[in-house]
């Protein structure tokens, strides 16, 4: 016998009650927050990788320290106060908003990427909180190109994202 694709679809998105999603939402977010912020002090405090910049991992592949002002890709850069103050209250938004989403989905995998883009916004939120700036560490490049700098909150922002956006083009069209 051969299972067919669409068998495996139901699995990944069953419906579970609301308390086992946002509790799954709420899990995902806080371990998601303490595991980038157990890596940012360790780099910055414990490794002291400021000193010790760049550590080359591979060709490709650097651990560096750099302060970012603004958000992705260094947009909205800012050196004021107002600025800062500004952007952390637009990431407070954007994650009750997500919160908001959270507490209303009854999708498994809803809940565990709307917990790793809330964890990841309330890592980098935290760091303009305490230093004013996002801090980030990991460097892709390649000969003369070089991808951004970032940190474990982006990555999760990202894989939360792409599980939201594989939960919509897998999604059945609901009856009315």
């Amino acid at each position: 016998m051969s299972a067919r694709a669409d068998d495996a679809v139901p699995a990944v998105k069953a419906k579970i009650s609301p308390g086992r999603v946002r509790a799954i939402g709420l899990l995902t977010a806080f371990a998601t927050l303490a595991l980038d912020q157990a890596n940012k002090l360790w780099l910055i405090f414990g490794y002291d990788i400021a000193a010790h910049q760049p550590v080359r991992l591979t060709p490709f592949f650097d651990v560096v320290f750099l302060k970012n002002p603004g958000i992705s890709y260094s947009l909205l850069t800012t050196n004021s106060a107002f600025g800062r103050w500004a952007l952390l209250a637009i990431a407070l938004v954007a994650t009750a908003c997500l919160a908001l989403w959270l507490w209303r989905t009854r999708l498994a995998v809803t809940g565990f990427g709307l917990g790793l883009i809330i964890g990841g916004a309330l890592g980098n939120a935290a760091d303009r909180l305490a230093y004013g700036y996002v801090a980030d560490f990991y460097h892709f490049h390649v000969g003369s190109f070089s991808w951004y700098v970032f940190n474990l909150a982006d990555v999760a922002i990202c894989a939360g994202v792409g599980l939201l956006v594989f939960e919509g083009l897998t999604e059945k069209p609901r009856d009315r």
